[in-house]
């Protein structure tokens, strides 16, 4: 019960650090290149013509209307824009949780001697699986960019991830040959096959602008990892090492 009640404090204490990390280097990142792709994807009426045109207004509207105060939109607009801040930073921390959960127990079942050094290497293990690998595919994708069925792009980021993460561990863990062969092919079965992606890659966003978004997610993603594997590595160290070596009990012959 301690076990599990340490790994839980462990993965909280990880996932909040992580999280906020992210959290703050996306506000000054990628945040700015998102609002940028969403002003692409506001279509502008097409121009009015004879046939189409509305009657003119008459001129009384125009001086009898309601009026609007300069700057009548901006609390609305500040509200949008702290609610988005506010989801974005608590999706951060929920993810980074569940990520520092799923990294622990892989640290557990490892059953090898942990500490801040040996769990980075653990984080960039989940980079690569999660983040790296995948984005060989599907790259990062900002609003207005042309895509597959969102089904389809989840299915093979999750077999992509997967695959990955099984490769990783048998070439790092297994003995057998034939598992780490075994293992290699299913990591690049995923790419083989090739990622769901349009008929069409038009779209309204500059490629300038979708490259700049796919290094900076890439960029903030390995932070992530890095604070995530870290501090879960730093906080697990005395779970995996004193259970590693802890000796065994033995019963003296004849003793009651």
């Amino acid at each position: 019960m301690d076990l599990i009640r340490r790994l839980f404090t462990a993965a909280l204490v990880a996932g909040v650090l992580s999280g906020t990390a992210a959290s703050v280097v996306q506000q000054a990142t990628t945040v700015p290149l998102i609002l940028e792709a969403e002003k692409y994807e506001v279509v502008s009426p097409p121009p009015a013509t004879a046939a189409t045109a509305a009657p003119a207004a008459p001129a009384e509207a125009h001086q009898h209307g309601p009026t609007r105060e300069i700057g009548e939109g901006v609390p609305a607009a500040l509200d949008e824009v702290m609610q988005r801040i506010g989801l974005t930073i608590v999706a951060n921390l929920i993810t980074g949780v569940a990520y520092a959960l799923l990294l622990g127990a892989a640290i557990l079942l490892a059953g090898r001697p942990v500490d801040a050094r040996r769990g980075l290497v653990w984080g960039v293990g989940g980079f690569v699986a999660v983040s790296l690998a995948p984005s060989f595919g599907l790259a990062p994708e900002l609003p207005g960019m042309a895509g597959a069925e969102l089904e389809l792009r989840q299915l093979w980021w999750l077999s992509a991830a997967a695959g990955a993460g099984v490769g990783m561990a048998a070439l790092a863990f297994a003995r057998n040959r034939l598992v780490i062969a075994a293992a290699i092919v299913a990591a690049a079965l995923p790419h083989l096959i090739g990622a769901p992606h349009p008929e069409s890659a038009e779209g309204a966003v500059p490629p300038e602008l979708a490259a700049r978004f796919v290094a900076a997610s890439l960029g903030g993603a390995a932070l992530f990892w890095a604070i995530l594997g870290s501090v879960c590595g730093w906080l697990m160290s005395g779970l995996v090492n004193s259970a590693e070596s802890r000796p065994a009990l033995r019963v003296q012959p004849g003793a009651r």
